[in-house]
């Protein structure tokens, strides 16, 4: 009965995203649009490198589109600069539904950390829906002779600026986690930048690096097999994966919590039926047994937000995470 039910509600769904592009098709036929959306290969920029959080996110949901879209979609990283290269590729991209871009909170902050964006986040995009929303996990390499928070602290007040800690880059989200940290807790980490998620989980996987606050779901492997220690999870709760391992809030440090959050948009403009479209395959991609399952797995929650909803709460991330940004001094000019 189970199943019988699951492959209902499957065909129920794809029949809502076929309405949807139809008449995405009627409301463009007036244009000279010969055929329906999409009608070729979707790009979805991923403003960072292969095999950091926000890649393996989008990976998982582009590989369940094409069933549901009828065509492809390639994720294309484009790292560099903070996240602010693939976006302003993204940016001046056309409106047509055929590039997206997945973001995360360092792009709400680098809206306060970079002062002069060749691109406006709130201006040069339309928000589609929020994907997800995951913890990170505090991880040390095993050479490292900590194994609670408490001992890391105790560590860098005992050896200020000895410990390294890798980000994916000024204003990313793995910086932010740790920098808020950092300020909690009265230590110096001494910062050191990657060009993205990938690079920066390899450095601490190497112990080139000695702490990262990475997205739960790429250290999740590292930690089982040992080559990573966790100490703390960033959410108010443990997360179920690693229910012995007790949060950063638990460790002494009630004030923080870090949640990492994945979000797609496209460039203003793109009609708004076409968005709509978009917006239903994506969530209908979330949906799917696998999928979900997958996420799951991940530690990760899965959100599927209204395009106002997800506009609305990208416009309050920006909001705060300029405050943080400002109490914390932290910014590209800072830096230098």
């Amino acid at each position: 009965m189970i199943s019988r039910n699951r492959e209902s509600h499957e065909v129920s769904v794809r029949s809502c995203i076929a309405a949807i592009l139809a008449a995405a098709l009627s409301l463009h036929a007036g244009t000279g649009c010969a055929q329906a959306y999409p009608a070729k290969v979707v790009r979805w920029i991923v403003p960072s490198s292969a095999g950091g959080g926000a890649d393996t996110v989008t990976r998982l949901v582009a590989n369940a589109l094409p069933s549901i879209l009828g065509q492809r979609v390639i994720v294309d990283n484009r790292a560099g600069a903070s996240g602010n290269i693939g976006s302003e590729l993204a940016a001046k991209s056309a409106p047509d539904g055929y590039t997206w871009l997945m973001i995360n909170n360092a792009q709400a902050a680098n809206v306060s950390m970079f002062k002069n964006l060749p691109y406006d986040l709130l201006r040069d995009f339309m928000a589609v829906t929020q994907v997800d929303s995951s913890p990170h996990m505090v991880v040390v390499h095993p050479s490292v002779p900590v194994k609670s928070m408490a001992e890391l602290v105790r560590l860098a007040k005992a050896k200020p600026g000895a410990l390294d800690y890798a980000s994916a880059g000024l204003g990313t989200v793995t910086f932010l986690a740790t920098e808020i940290f950092k300020a909690d807790a009265g230590v110096n980490l001494r910062h050191v930048s990657y060009k993205g998620g990938g690079e920066s989980l390899l450095s601490i996987v190497s112990g080139e690096t000695a702490v990262y606050f990475s997205p739960l779901v790429v250290a999740l492997p590292h930690m089982r097999t040992g080559r990573l220690r966790p100490l703390g999870g960033t959410s108010k709760t443990r997360t179920p994966l690693a229910a012995d391992v007790p949060t950063v809030a638990e460790s002494g440090y009630p004030n923080y919590e870090f949640s990492l959050w994945n979000g797609l948009l496209v460039p203003a403009r793109t009609p708004k039926d076409i968005v709509a479209a978009i917006h239903a395959a994506v969530v209908a991609a979330l949906n799917t047994p696998e999928v979900s399952k997958r996420f799951s797995e991940m530690g990760s929650r899965t959100v599927g937000s209204q395009p106002d909803e997800f506009r609305a709460f990208l416009a309050a991330e920006v909001e705060k995470l300029s405050r943080v940004i400002a109490k914390l001094k932290l910014s590209d000019e800072a830096s230098k």
